[in-house]
């Protein structure tokens, strides 16, 4: 039985099963579930690991020295399942549950795997997939949120952020809720240099063309880094924040296409303008290379941060020119 997310709310069911790539909209609509109802007399609500099922299974089953109490729990990580936890999920959602309720959780479940094709197949089942937003789709979104928590903001300001913080729910709410200290109730705009700064991507548009191009390993990253450093002023421990951010999402999505991934972008966390650089920088690495890279960064980051007697700017510029000379 295929649900819409928004008809999960008020609860028709007892047993539901969530499962997609967008891990934040899994949780928030298992929770959502979860509370329902979850205030009235002698309701117990649990959180599990798809290990521990058998604590769901004698709360269910408890009858109380005042006769049954209904058990809501939302199990988190279905995907990680092993067969015979698979099999008793499978009995627990095919059992008489009643009064009670079983939300399964699998964010992120491998497509291949037996136990998801099974209860996917299960006609009556209550069942729900959860889809990453487009970036058009999540700019929407993150409007209406802004609408909601009454602050102000420019257009531009709110495309900025949708472009940096793309399907990532759970971050965007926390940063609203930062933003609402900045706003003091005064009703006045915030603009790009407010959340620029709590996003910590305050930085002239230079920083970002140093990591592509030395994500790239091309020579001119030498050239900008000098620029950087020497005409800009830009602090060392935010340029290797942001190359080793960098690095990180090229390790993430060569990770996420070697499995075969859907959309390794979406998968990797990559935002914003680097989801149009991310692939060509890609190709400019192998898996084992970026690793040793990050490693060199995280030497840096010690350095820069007071570690050694090194001059801070002759060690990013030593930085940039081993990764820029390692390209083959």
């Amino acid at each position: 039985m295929r649900l819409r997310a928004d008809q999960l709310l008020p609860p028709q069911h007892s047993r539901y099963y969530f499962y997609g790539d967008d891990h934040d909209a899994i949780f928030e609509a298992a929770d959502a579930l979860l509370a329902a109802g979850s205030d009235a007399e002698g309701v117990i609500c649990m959180r599990l690991d798809v290990s521990e099922l058998a604590r769901f299974e004698e709360a269910s089953k408890n009858l109380g020295l005042f006769g049954p109490s209904p058990c809501y729990a939302l199990v988190r990580n279905a995907q990680s399942a092993t067969p015979k936890q698979g099999e008793h999920l499978k009995k627990l959602l095919a059992s008489d549950l009643s009064e009670h309720r079983l939300i399964v959780c699998a964010p992120g479940v491998d497509w291949k795997k037996a136990l998801h094709k099974q209860l996917k197949a299960d006609p009556t089942l209550p069942q729900c997939e959860f889809h990453l937003p487009d970036e058009a789709g999540f700019a929407r979104w993150l409007e209406r949120e802004v609408a909601a928590s009454g602050l102000q903001m420019a257009p531009d300001t709110v495309t900025w952020m949708a472009e940096r913080l793309c399907g990532m729910r759970l971050a965007a709410r926390q940063l609203i809720e930062r933003l609402k200290w900045y706003d003091n109730g005064a009703g006045e705009p915030l603009g790009l240099d407010v959340v620029g700064e709590l996003l910590g991507e305050r930085a002239p548009g230079a920083l970002e063309d140093w990591c592509h191009a030395t994500a790239m390993r091309q020579p001119e990253a030498v050239h900008l880094c000098v620029r950087l450093l020497n005409e800009q002023q830009v602090a060392e421990v935010q340029m290797v924040s942001w190359l080793g951010t960098r690095l990180q999402q090229l390790l993430m999505y060569l990770w996420f296409q070697a499995k075969r991934d859907r959309n390794p972008l979406m998968a990797a966390k990559v935002f914003g303008e680097a989801r149009q650089k991310v692939p060509a920088e890609a190709a400019c690495w192998r898996g084992s290379e970026l690793r040793e890279a990050l490693a060199e960064v995280v030497r840096a980051e010690k350095l820069v941060k007071g570690a050694s007697i090194e001059e801070k700017r002759t060690v990013i510029e030593g930085l940039t020119r081993r990764l820029v000379a390692g390209a083959a």
